[in-house]
């Protein structure tokens, strides 16, 4: 482990439509808008680790790559190279998250982790990828 990370500070979606996604970040899943630029929005996720905020960044795939040597093909909705990001949620509000997901008709999946006593949601964002909400709960065993 190298002791000077301290947290995850963000995480990036290269999207086809970013309103449509930035939508089901902020309507179904809560995240307020922190800052918008051309091509990009970034929600925040909570305040993070030294003043640094924790973002889920949101950007348009015609945006160009951080190194421009790089080929990159278009967003393919079919297939992403992403397997799942997670967000924590408190285990007390398991319960609520999954009814009010459910009332808001988002297919999701649950799963206990035994191995690690986590309790998961997984739901999926408008162009496939896979977001999920989990907790630690030590009932699981």
């Amino acid at each position: 482990m190298n002791p000077r990370i301290r947290a995850l500070g963000e995480t990036v979606l290269r999207v086809k439509d970013l309103e449509r996604v930035k939508r089901f970040y902020t309507d179904v899943i809560g995240l307020d808008v922190l800052r918008e630029f051309d091509g990009i929005a970034f929600l925040k996720v909570s305040d993070g680790y030294g003043g640094h905020t924790q973002i889920i960044g949101l950007f348009h795939e015609s945006l160009p790559a951080p190194f421009p040597k790089d080929a990159r093909d278009s967003v393919h909705l079919e297939s992403t190279s992403l397997h799942h990001f997670a967000l924590e949620i408190d285990k007390d509000d398991f319960s609520a998250e999954l009814a009010r997901l459910e009332r808001l008709e988002v297919e999701v999946t649950t799963v206990e982790h035994q191995w690690c006593r986590w309790r998961s949601l997984y739901v999926r964002d408008p162009e496939g990828n896979i977001l999920e909400l989990v907790c630690y709960d030590a009932a699981i065993t």
